[in-house]
């Protein structure tokens, strides 16, 4: 067995970006979170008042044999807009920024040049805004909220936000689905 390499993600709702990255072959797990603030406010009711400093951020464990970093990359700036300043549609505040958790530098240089490269292509209609943040705890949500697409298929938040972007990975990256 290959060791597993671990990526740490903030694209606005952990419901959302969770799903996306469950299904990608290399995937060992996908951990819903909160990253950036301190230990007695990572808790649900507090990150979601904006105050905390937490991100709401996903933990991916994978298999790098399988799939690249720079792969990972590719899915998390397909799977969110990567423009918009803490703010993923109506999900607005500094919790649902998007954002790049690290202390590895060759990742760190690996984000930079993914960044400035989709800068200068145009894909997206303004600069992206994606922070890469040092690498603090991560303290794992709710077991609630863990795999909650999966879980919740029929809620409107999944059917009308979640599944779209679902969709889009299958559709962008046919190739790293299971």
């Amino acid at each position: 067995m290959n060791p597993m390499s671990q990526a740490i993600l903030a694209g606005g709702c952990f419901w959302c970006t969770e799903a996306a990255f469950e299904q990608l072959k290399g995937v060992g797990a996908v951990e819903s979170g909160y990253i950036g603030g301190e230990a007695p406010t990572a808790n649900y009711e507090a990150v979601c008042t904006g105050r905390t400093g937490h991100a709401e951020a996903i933990r991916i464990t994978y298999d790098p044999a399988l799939l690249s970093y720079d792969r990972l990359l590719d899915v998390f700036f397909d799977a969110h807009d990567p423009t918009t300043l803490n703010r993923q549609g109506a999900d607005v505040g500094t919790q649902y920024r998007s954002a790049i958790f690290t202390s590895d530098p060759a990742e760190i240089a690996a984000a930079k040049a993914r960044m400035k490269e989709l800068n200068a292509s145009g894909k997206f209609p303004s600069p992206i805004v994606t922070t890469l943040e040092p690498l603090t705890e991560f303290y794992p949500a709710e077991d609630y909220h863990q795999g909650f697409a999966g879980e919740n298929p029929n809620h409107p938040y999944i059917q009308g936000v979640s599944m779209p972007k679902v969709c889009k990975i299958r559709e962008k990256h046919a190739d790293l689905i299971r």
